[in-house]
Protein backbone atom coordinates (compact mmCIF):
# COMPACT_ATOMS: atom_id res chain seq x y z
CA UNK A 1 0.00 0.00 0.00
CA UNK A 2 1.38 0.74 1.38
CA UNK A 3 2.76 5.20 -0.87
CA UNK A 4 15.05 17.15 -7.91
CA UNK A 5 17.95 17.66 -8.37
CA UNK A 6 20.55 17.42 -5.66
CA UNK A 7 22.62 20.53 -5.21
CA UNK A 8 26.10 21.08 -3.92
CA UNK A 9 24.53 21.17 -0.47
CA UNK A 10 24.15 17.41 -0.64
CA UNK A 11 27.83 17.04 -1.35
CA UNK A 12 28.58 19.29 1.57
CA UNK A 13 26.35 17.21 3.81
CA UNK A 14 28.03 13.99 2.76
CA UNK A 15 31.43 15.59 3.21
CA UNK A 16 30.56 16.40 6.79
CA UNK A 17 29.40 12.85 7.38
CA UNK A 18 32.52 11.37 5.83
CA UNK A 19 34.64 13.04 8.46
CA UNK A 20 32.81 11.52 11.41
CA UNK A 21 34.26 8.21 12.52
CA UNK A 22 37.67 6.83 11.65
CA UNK A 23 38.39 3.16 11.38
CA UNK A 24 37.80 0.21 9.12
CA UNK A 25 34.74 -1.91 8.60
CA UNK A 26 34.35 -4.48 11.34
CA UNK A 27 31.59 -6.93 12.03
CA UNK A 28 30.73 -9.31 14.79
CA UNK A 29 30.43 -13.05 14.05
CA UNK A 30 26.68 -12.57 13.48
CA UNK A 31 27.34 -10.07 10.69
CA UNK A 32 26.45 -7.08 12.88
CA UNK A 33 28.88 -4.17 13.21
CA UNK A 34 30.90 -4.13 16.41
CA UNK A 35 29.77 -1.18 18.59
CA UNK A 36 31.99 1.86 18.13
CA UNK A 37 33.96 0.25 15.32
CA UNK A 38 32.25 1.38 12.13
CA UNK A 39 33.58 3.62 9.39
CA UNK A 40 31.75 6.54 7.80
CA UNK A 41 34.68 7.63 5.63
CA UNK A 42 33.53 6.42 2.23
CA UNK A 43 36.78 7.28 0.45
CA UNK A 44 38.60 4.69 2.59
CA UNK A 45 36.23 1.83 1.69
CA UNK A 46 37.86 0.86 -1.59
CA UNK A 47 35.93 -0.05 -4.72
CA UNK A 48 32.55 -1.39 -3.68
CA UNK A 49 29.46 -2.58 -5.53
CA UNK A 50 26.28 -2.62 -3.47
CA UNK A 51 23.28 -4.60 -4.66
CA UNK A 52 20.05 -2.85 -3.74
CA UNK A 53 16.60 -4.43 -3.84
CA UNK A 54 13.74 -1.94 -3.68
CA UNK A 55 10.08 -1.59 -4.58
CA UNK A 56 10.10 2.06 -5.62
CA UNK A 57 8.65 1.30 -9.04
CA UNK A 58 5.97 4.01 -9.09
CA UNK A 59 6.51 7.47 -10.54
CA UNK A 60 7.50 9.59 -7.55
CA UNK A 61 9.26 6.82 -5.67
CA UNK A 62 11.31 5.79 -8.65
CA UNK A 63 12.16 9.40 -9.50
CA UNK A 64 13.55 10.28 -6.09
CA UNK A 65 15.57 7.10 -5.67
CA UNK A 66 16.99 7.31 -9.20
CA UNK A 67 18.18 10.85 -8.57
CA UNK A 68 19.63 10.07 -5.16
CA UNK A 69 21.51 7.03 -6.44
CA UNK A 70 23.03 9.05 -9.28
CA UNK A 71 24.18 11.82 -6.96
CA UNK A 72 25.51 9.34 -4.40
CA UNK A 73 27.62 7.60 -7.05
CA UNK A 74 28.87 10.95 -8.31
CA UNK A 75 29.99 11.98 -4.84
CA UNK A 76 31.36 8.51 -4.12
CA UNK A 77 32.92 7.25 -7.37
CA UNK A 78 34.34 4.20 -5.59
CA UNK A 79 30.83 2.91 -4.72
CA UNK A 80 28.48 1.56 -7.38
CA UNK A 81 24.82 0.80 -6.74
CA UNK A 82 23.45 -2.24 -8.58
CA UNK A 83 19.74 -1.54 -8.33
CA UNK A 84 17.08 -4.24 -8.72
CA UNK A 85 13.50 -2.91 -8.53
CA UNK A 86 10.44 -5.08 -8.04
CA UNK A 87 6.79 -4.45 -7.27
CA UNK A 88 5.85 -4.65 -3.60
CA UNK A 89 4.22 -8.06 -4.04
CA UNK A 90 7.19 -9.47 -5.95
CA UNK A 91 9.66 -8.14 -3.40
CA UNK A 92 7.74 -9.73 -0.52
CA UNK A 93 7.64 -13.06 -2.36
CA UNK A 94 11.33 -13.19 -3.31
CA UNK A 95 13.13 -11.51 -0.42
CA UNK A 96 12.78 -14.35 2.07
CA UNK A 97 14.47 -16.83 -0.26
CA UNK A 98 17.14 -14.33 -1.23
CA UNK A 99 18.15 -13.61 2.36
CA UNK A 100 18.58 -17.31 3.10
CA UNK A 101 20.89 -17.81 0.10
CA UNK A 102 24.59 -17.14 -0.31
CA UNK A 103 24.12 -14.31 -2.82
CA UNK A 104 21.89 -12.01 -0.76
CA UNK A 105 21.63 -8.32 -1.72
CA UNK A 106 23.41 -5.75 0.45
CA UNK A 107 20.59 -3.27 0.98
CA UNK A 108 16.90 -4.20 0.89
CA UNK A 109 13.56 -2.59 1.52
CA UNK A 110 12.11 -4.98 4.08
CA UNK A 111 8.44 -4.82 5.04
CA UNK A 112 8.54 -4.00 8.75
CA UNK A 113 5.79 -6.44 9.74
CA UNK A 114 6.43 -9.39 12.05
CA UNK A 115 5.98 -11.78 9.14
CA UNK A 116 8.82 -10.08 7.23
CA UNK A 117 11.31 -7.90 9.12
CA UNK A 118 10.51 -9.57 12.43
CA UNK A 119 11.29 -13.02 11.07
CA UNK A 120 14.41 -11.74 9.28
CA UNK A 121 15.68 -10.28 12.57
CA UNK A 122 14.90 -13.51 14.39
CA UNK A 123 16.84 -15.46 11.76
CA UNK A 124 19.84 -13.13 12.10
CA UNK A 125 19.54 -11.92 8.51
CA UNK A 126 19.50 -8.14 9.11
CA UNK A 127 22.16 -5.90 10.62
CA UNK A 128 21.51 -4.11 13.89
CA UNK A 129 21.84 -0.46 12.84
CA UNK A 130 22.29 1.05 16.30
CA UNK A 131 26.06 1.64 15.85
CA UNK A 132 25.37 3.47 12.58
CA UNK A 133 22.48 5.40 14.14
CA UNK A 134 24.96 6.66 16.72
CA UNK A 135 27.68 7.45 14.17
CA UNK A 136 25.38 9.29 11.76
CA UNK A 137 23.02 10.88 14.28
CA UNK A 138 19.91 9.03 13.13
CA UNK A 139 18.45 9.07 16.63
CA UNK A 140 18.43 12.87 16.44
CA UNK A 141 17.19 12.94 12.85
CA UNK A 142 14.31 10.48 13.35
CA UNK A 143 11.73 10.85 16.16
CA UNK A 144 11.09 7.87 18.41
CA UNK A 145 7.64 7.14 16.94
CA UNK A 146 9.18 6.72 13.47
CA UNK A 147 12.20 4.69 14.62
CA UNK A 148 9.82 2.38 16.46
CA UNK A 149 8.26 1.08 13.24
CA UNK A 150 11.59 -0.53 12.30
CA UNK A 151 12.76 -1.58 15.75
CA UNK A 152 12.81 -5.09 17.19
CA UNK A 153 14.47 -6.88 20.06
CA UNK A 154 17.41 -8.94 18.87
CA UNK A 155 15.39 -12.15 19.15
CA UNK A 156 12.64 -10.62 16.99
CA UNK A 157 10.00 -11.13 19.68
CA UNK A 158 9.38 -7.51 20.69
CA UNK A 159 8.29 -5.04 18.00
CA UNK A 160 8.40 -1.25 18.29
CA UNK A 161 11.30 -1.28 20.75
CA UNK A 162 14.82 -2.60 21.00
CA UNK A 163 17.34 -2.17 18.19
CA UNK A 164 16.95 -0.31 14.89
CA UNK A 165 16.94 -2.55 11.81
CA UNK A 166 15.84 -0.18 9.05
CA UNK A 167 15.52 3.44 8.04
CA UNK A 168 12.61 4.69 5.91
CA UNK A 169 12.53 7.58 3.48
CA UNK A 170 8.82 8.32 3.29
CA UNK A 171 6.00 8.58 5.77
CA UNK A 172 2.41 7.45 5.88
CA UNK A 173 -0.45 8.61 8.04
CA UNK A 174 -4.16 7.87 8.02
CA UNK A 175 -6.31 10.95 8.25
CA UNK A 176 -9.49 12.48 6.92
CA UNK A 177 -9.84 13.85 3.41
CA UNK A 178 -12.47 16.58 3.41
CA UNK A 179 -14.55 17.79 0.48
CA UNK A 180 -14.23 21.49 1.26
CA UNK A 181 -16.90 22.50 -1.25
CA UNK A 182 -19.41 20.15 0.39
CA UNK A 183 -18.47 21.36 3.85
CA UNK A 184 -19.04 24.97 2.83
CA UNK A 185 -22.34 24.16 1.11
CA UNK A 186 -23.59 22.37 4.23
CA UNK A 187 -22.35 25.20 6.48
CA UNK A 188 -20.37 22.73 8.57
CA UNK A 189 -17.26 24.12 10.28
CA UNK A 190 -14.06 22.09 10.04
CA UNK A 191 -14.00 19.82 13.11
CA UNK A 192 -11.59 20.76 15.90
CA UNK A 193 -12.31 17.90 18.31
CA UNK A 194 -13.92 14.47 18.13
CA UNK A 195 -17.33 15.70 19.29
CA UNK A 196 -17.46 18.29 16.51
CA UNK A 197 -16.46 15.62 13.98
CA UNK A 198 -19.34 13.42 15.12
CA UNK A 199 -21.64 16.45 14.87
CA UNK A 200 -20.42 17.07 11.33
CA UNK A 201 -21.29 13.50 10.37
CA UNK A 202 -24.77 13.84 11.82
CA UNK A 203 -25.35 17.18 10.10
CA UNK A 204 -24.21 15.87 6.73
CA UNK A 205 -26.55 12.89 7.07
CA UNK A 206 -29.50 15.08 8.06
CA UNK A 207 -28.98 17.20 4.96
CA UNK A 208 -29.07 14.25 2.60
CA UNK A 209 -25.34 13.73 2.08
CA UNK A 210 -23.23 10.61 2.54
CA UNK A 211 -21.02 11.54 5.49
CA UNK A 212 -18.29 8.87 5.06
CA UNK A 213 -17.06 7.01 2.00
CA UNK A 214 -15.70 3.49 2.49
CA UNK A 215 -14.82 0.64 0.16
CA UNK A 216 -14.22 -2.45 2.30
CA UNK A 217 -14.38 -5.30 -0.20
CA UNK A 218 -10.72 -6.14 0.50
CA UNK A 219 -11.33 -5.92 4.29
CA UNK A 220 -8.17 -3.96 5.19
CA UNK A 221 -9.67 -0.46 4.64
CA UNK A 222 -11.93 -0.84 7.68
CA UNK A 223 -8.85 -1.56 9.78
CA UNK A 224 -7.64 1.98 9.08
CA UNK A 225 -11.05 3.46 9.90
CA UNK A 226 -11.18 1.53 13.16
CA UNK A 227 -7.64 2.66 14.00
CA UNK A 228 -8.78 6.28 13.78
CA UNK A 229 -11.75 5.63 16.08
CA UNK A 230 -9.69 3.55 18.50
CA UNK A 231 -7.19 6.39 18.88
CA UNK A 232 -9.93 8.54 20.44
CA UNK A 233 -10.85 5.99 23.10
CA UNK A 234 -7.87 3.80 23.94
CA UNK A 235 -4.65 5.09 25.58
CA UNK A 236 -1.80 5.32 23.07
CA UNK A 237 0.46 2.99 25.07
CA UNK A 238 -2.23 0.30 24.94
CA UNK A 239 -2.75 0.71 21.19
CA UNK A 240 1.00 0.41 20.65
CA UNK A 241 1.19 -2.84 22.58
CA UNK A 242 -1.74 -4.25 20.61
CA UNK A 243 -0.47 -2.99 17.25
CA UNK A 244 3.10 -4.15 17.77
CA UNK A 245 1.94 -7.49 19.14
CA UNK A 246 3.73 -7.06 22.46
CA UNK A 247 2.39 -8.64 25.62
CA UNK A 248 0.68 -6.61 28.34
CA UNK A 249 -2.52 -5.35 26.71
CA UNK A 250 -5.96 -6.70 25.89
CA UNK A 251 -8.53 -6.22 23.19
CA UNK A 252 -11.42 -6.91 25.57
CA UNK A 253 -11.26 -3.66 27.52
CA UNK A 254 -14.01 -1.11 28.03
CA UNK A 255 -12.09 1.42 25.95
CA UNK A 256 -11.80 -0.94 22.97
CA UNK A 257 -15.46 -1.83 23.37
CA UNK A 258 -16.34 1.87 23.18
CA UNK A 259 -14.36 2.18 19.96
CA UNK A 260 -15.90 -0.91 18.34
CA UNK A 261 -19.36 0.19 19.44
CA UNK A 262 -18.92 3.65 17.95
CA UNK A 263 -17.81 2.20 14.63
CA UNK A 264 -20.89 -0.03 14.54
CA UNK A 265 -23.05 2.95 15.51
CA UNK A 266 -21.80 4.79 12.43
CA UNK A 267 -23.16 1.95 10.32
CA UNK A 268 -26.49 1.93 12.16
CA UNK A 269 -26.83 5.69 11.71
CA UNK A 270 -26.23 5.41 7.98
CA UNK A 271 -23.02 7.41 7.95
CA UNK A 272 -21.33 5.13 5.41
CA UNK A 273 -22.29 4.77 1.76
CA UNK A 274 -24.65 1.92 0.93
CA UNK A 275 -22.98 -1.38 0.05
CA UNK A 276 -19.58 -0.38 1.42
CA UNK A 277 -18.58 -3.96 2.30
CA UNK A 278 -18.96 -4.96 -1.35
CA UNK A 279 -17.25 -1.89 -2.83
CA UNK A 280 -13.58 -1.86 -3.78
CA UNK A 281 -11.14 0.55 -2.16
CA UNK A 282 -10.22 2.27 -5.44
CA UNK A 283 -13.85 2.61 -6.44
CA UNK A 284 -14.65 4.30 -3.12
CA UNK A 285 -11.97 6.98 -3.28
CA UNK A 286 -12.67 7.55 -6.96
CA UNK A 287 -16.34 8.19 -6.14
CA UNK A 288 -15.25 10.58 -3.41
CA UNK A 289 -13.02 12.39 -5.88
CA UNK A 290 -16.05 12.90 -8.13
CA UNK A 291 -18.17 14.46 -5.41
CA UNK A 292 -19.78 11.59 -3.51
CA UNK A 293 -19.48 11.90 0.25
CA UNK A 294 -18.16 14.58 2.57
CA UNK A 295 -15.33 12.75 4.36
CA UNK A 296 -12.97 9.92 3.43
CA UNK A 297 -10.82 8.26 6.08
CA UNK A 298 -7.73 7.04 4.23
CA UNK A 299 -3.98 7.25 3.99
CA UNK A 300 -1.67 9.82 2.50
CA UNK A 301 -0.85 7.52 -0.42
CA UNK A 302 -4.01 8.89 -2.11
CA UNK A 303 -2.76 12.47 -2.04
CA UNK A 304 -1.50 12.74 -5.61
CA UNK A 305 -4.62 11.19 -7.14
CA UNK A 306 -7.08 13.21 -5.07
CA UNK A 307 -5.18 16.45 -5.63
CA UNK A 308 -5.25 15.90 -9.38
CA UNK A 309 -8.96 15.11 -9.39
CA UNK A 310 -10.26 17.66 -6.88
CA UNK A 311 -7.62 20.44 -6.88
CA UNK A 312 -8.71 23.11 -4.38
CA UNK A 313 -11.90 21.31 -3.30
CA UNK A 314 -10.12 18.86 -1.02
CA UNK A 315 -8.08 19.14 2.17
CA UNK A 316 -6.52 16.67 4.58
CA UNK A 317 -6.75 16.82 8.37
CA UNK A 318 -5.62 14.58 11.18
CA UNK A 319 -8.43 12.92 13.15
CA UNK A 320 -9.56 15.60 15.61
CA UNK A 321 -8.37 14.92 19.16
CA UNK A 322 -10.66 13.65 21.88
CA UNK A 323 -10.53 17.16 23.34
CA UNK A 324 -9.65 20.39 21.53
CA UNK A 325 -5.95 21.11 21.86
CA UNK A 326 -5.07 17.51 22.63
CA UNK A 327 -2.85 15.13 20.68
CA UNK A 328 -4.09 13.95 17.28
CA UNK A 329 -3.62 10.19 17.58
CA UNK A 330 -3.92 8.18 14.41
CA UNK A 331 -2.63 5.17 12.53
CA UNK A 332 0.58 5.81 10.65
CA UNK A 333 4.16 4.91 10.11
CA UNK A 334 6.50 4.81 7.20
CA UNK A 335 7.13 3.34 3.83
CA UNK A 336 9.28 0.23 3.66
CA UNK A 337 12.53 0.83 5.57
CA UNK A 338 15.94 0.27 3.99
CA UNK A 339 17.89 -2.43 5.82
CA UNK A 340 21.33 -4.04 5.54
CA UNK A 341 21.64 -7.80 5.25
CA UNK A 342 24.14 -9.62 7.44
CA UNK A 343 25.68 -11.17 4.33
CA UNK A 344 26.68 -7.74 3.03
CA UNK A 345 30.47 -7.72 2.88
CA UNK A 346 30.71 -3.90 2.89
CA UNK A 347 28.10 -2.98 5.56
CA UNK A 348 29.79 0.37 6.21
CA UNK A 349 29.29 1.33 2.57
CA UNK A 350 25.68 0.15 2.75
CA UNK A 351 25.12 2.30 5.83
CA UNK A 352 26.69 5.30 4.09
CA UNK A 353 24.24 4.84 1.22
CA UNK A 354 21.24 4.58 3.55
CA UNK A 355 22.43 7.68 5.38
CA UNK A 356 22.75 9.58 2.10
CA UNK A 357 19.21 8.83 0.93
CA UNK A 358 17.75 9.96 4.27
CA UNK A 359 19.56 13.27 4.87
CA UNK A 360 17.81 16.63 5.07
CA UNK A 361 18.81 17.30 1.47
CA UNK A 362 17.42 13.93 0.42
CA UNK A 363 14.11 14.86 2.07
CA UNK A 364 13.93 17.87 -0.24
CA UNK A 365 14.37 15.60 -3.24
CA UNK A 366 11.68 13.29 -1.89
CA UNK A 367 9.26 16.19 -1.47
CA UNK A 368 9.99 17.70 -4.88
CA UNK A 369 9.22 14.39 -6.59
CA UNK A 370 5.75 14.26 -5.00
CA UNK A 371 6.45 12.00 -2.02
CA UNK A 372 5.88 12.50 1.73
CA UNK A 373 9.25 12.93 3.52
CA UNK A 374 9.38 10.89 6.71
CA UNK A 375 11.34 13.60 8.61
CA UNK A 376 11.71 17.38 8.30
CA UNK A 377 8.28 17.22 6.69
CA UNK A 378 7.04 20.63 7.76
CA UNK A 379 10.15 22.31 6.34
CA UNK A 380 9.59 21.08 2.79
CA UNK A 381 7.99 22.90 -0.10
CA UNK A 382 4.94 20.93 -1.12
CA UNK A 383 4.10 20.58 -4.83
CA UNK A 384 0.41 21.51 -4.37
CA UNK A 385 -2.14 22.65 -1.78
CA UNK A 386 -3.25 19.18 -0.70
CA UNK A 387 0.33 18.00 -0.31
CA UNK A 388 0.99 21.04 1.88
CA UNK A 389 -1.89 20.00 4.13
CA UNK A 390 -0.53 16.45 4.24
CA UNK A 391 3.01 17.61 5.04
CA UNK A 392 1.71 19.77 7.89
CA UNK A 393 -0.45 16.96 9.25
CA UNK A 394 2.34 14.40 9.20
CA UNK A 395 4.79 16.80 10.80
CA UNK A 396 2.27 17.47 13.57
CA UNK A 397 1.67 13.77 14.17
CA UNK A 398 5.34 12.84 14.33
CA UNK A 399 6.38 15.88 16.36
CA UNK A 400 3.74 15.17 18.99
CA UNK A 401 4.31 11.40 19.10
CA UNK A 402 0.81 10.85 17.74
CA UNK A 403 1.52 7.97 15.36
CA UNK A 404 0.02 4.62 16.32
CA UNK A 405 0.97 1.33 14.62
CA UNK A 406 -1.08 -0.38 11.96
CA UNK A 407 -3.20 -2.89 13.85
CA UNK A 408 -2.58 -5.71 11.39
CA UNK A 409 1.15 -5.64 12.24
CA UNK A 410 0.49 -7.36 15.57
CA UNK A 411 0.83 -11.04 14.66
CA UNK A 412 1.57 -13.07 11.52
CA UNK A 413 -2.17 -13.81 11.22
CA UNK A 414 -3.71 -10.56 12.50
CA UNK A 415 -4.15 -9.08 9.03
CA UNK A 416 -6.68 -11.78 8.12
CA UNK A 417 -8.20 -11.87 11.60
CA UNK A 418 -8.91 -8.18 12.00
CA UNK A 419 -9.91 -7.67 8.38
CA UNK A 420 -12.54 -10.39 8.50
CA UNK A 421 -13.57 -9.47 12.03
CA UNK A 422 -14.29 -5.83 11.20
CA UNK A 423 -16.07 -6.76 7.99
CA UNK A 424 -18.37 -8.99 10.03
CA UNK A 425 -18.86 -6.26 12.64
CA UNK A 426 -19.78 -3.65 10.05
CA UNK A 427 -21.98 -6.12 8.20
CA UNK A 428 -23.92 -7.05 11.32
CA UNK A 429 -22.68 -10.64 11.48
CA UNK A 430 -20.87 -10.07 14.79
CA UNK A 431 -21.37 -7.85 17.81
CA UNK A 432 -18.64 -5.52 19.10
CA UNK A 433 -18.05 -7.94 21.99
CA UNK A 434 -17.70 -10.94 19.66
CA UNK A 435 -15.36 -9.02 17.37
CA UNK A 436 -13.04 -8.06 20.22
CA UNK A 437 -13.02 -11.64 21.51
CA UNK A 438 -11.90 -12.80 18.06
CA UNK A 439 -9.05 -10.26 18.02
CA UNK A 440 -8.08 -11.13 21.59
CA UNK A 441 -7.77 -14.82 20.73
CA UNK A 442 -5.28 -14.05 17.96
CA UNK A 443 -3.33 -11.49 20.00
CA UNK A 444 -3.15 -13.42 23.26
CA UNK A 445 -2.37 -16.68 21.48
CA UNK A 446 0.61 -15.05 19.84
CA UNK A 447 1.90 -13.11 22.83
CA UNK A 448 1.64 -16.12 25.12
CA UNK A 449 3.67 -18.19 22.68
CA UNK A 450 0.94 -20.74 22.09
Amino acid sequence: MHKKLLTAAVAACLGLVAACTPGSSSTSPSGNPAPGDVSTTTSDMGNVTLTLWDQEVRGGGNAQLTQLIASFEKENPNITINRVSRSFDDLVKTLRLALSGNDAPDVVQANNTRSQMGQFVQAGQLVNLDPYASAYGWTDRYPASVRAVASYSQDGKSFGEGQLYGLPQVGEVVGIYVNKAKLAKLAIPEPTDWASFEKALATAKSKGETPLMLGNLDKWPAVHVFGVVQGQHVPAKEVRKLGYGNAGASWTTDANLAAATQLKDWVDKGYFNAGFNGLGYDAAWQQFSKGTGVFLIAGTWLTADLSKAMTDDVTFILPPPAKAGGTNYTTGGSGLPFAITTKSEPPDAAAAFINYITTAQAMKVIAETGNLPVVDTGEQTAPDALSKDVFTAYDTATSNDGLLPYLDWATPTMSDTIGAGLQNLLGGQATPEQTLQTLEKDYSGFTSGS
